[in-house]
């Protein structure tokens, strides 16, 4: 049985994958590894420190060392880390955001990036910028920050959060062909809003990072 290494910064989001490979991969075996700092350290200097990228690149390792077949990183806050790590290991080392940004770039020209932390969306933006050179299109890129929303969720106010996320989706997404979640922690209000009132399709990486991984471990994508 193969055996995916998923790498988080919250314990909180085991479950959500849980659910997310029992319905796309109920045959690969799954290992979460959690590991707070890489993400609180982001957030308190503002951006991917160096002593972070060695962490997230340790992380990836010890996924290998405990018998996984390839690693999936499910922040993107890290990601440029995540590059970094691909490059060190001859195993699969995976972004969860990497399929989202592909699928972004190929509906569209108008992409927004909607994001509840800085620090998250400026490397989505990065990554969808660079998919988009990668197959040589010409993109536009529509930022826009949730404010208020992270501190929201974080003192435990899910409302609030759910209300500043979709205005976000709502009134700062007009106009624009698809729109990228850097943190999958917004998909579920994509879910709460009444049909038709984002018009751009929606897209969220946890779903579309695992059928990637699962694609990857059976081989028929690298």
């Amino acid at each position: 049985m193969p055996t995916l290494g998923l790498i988080h910064n919250s314990p909180m989001l085991a479950p959500v994958f849980n659910e997310i490979a029992a319905r796309v991969m109920p045959d690969v075996r799954i290992l979460h590894f959690v590991d707070e700092s890489t993400i609180k350290n982001t957030i308190a200097a503002g951006r991917l420190e160096k002593a972070t990228m060695r962490q997230v690149i340790r992380l990836v390792g010890s996924t290998f060392d405990a018998g996984c077949d390839a690693a999936l990183v499910t922040c993107s806050s890290i990601g440029a880390a995540v590059d970094i790590a691909a490059q060190l290991y001859d195993q699969p080392v995976l972004r969860v955001d990497r399929a989202m940004a592909e699928k972004a770039v190929a509906t569209g020209r108008r992409i927004g990036v909607v994001a509840t932390l800085s620090t998250t969306l400026n490397p989505t933006a990065d990554l969808v910028r660079r998919v988009a050179a990668e197959q040589g299109k010409q993109i536009e890129i529509v930022e826009h920050l949730c404010e208020g929303a992270f501190e929201a969720v974080m003192a435990g106010d899910g409302a609030t959060h759910d209300r500043i996320v979709g205005e976000g989706l709502t009134e700062g997404m007009k106009g624009v062909d698809a729109i990228v979640l850097a943190q999958a922690s917004m998909a579920r209000v994509v879910a709460s809003l009444p049909e038709g009132a984002v018009a751009a399709p929606v897209y969220s990486s946890p779903e579309l990072g695992m059928e990637r991984a699962r694609d990857v471990l059976a081989g028929r994508v690298k």
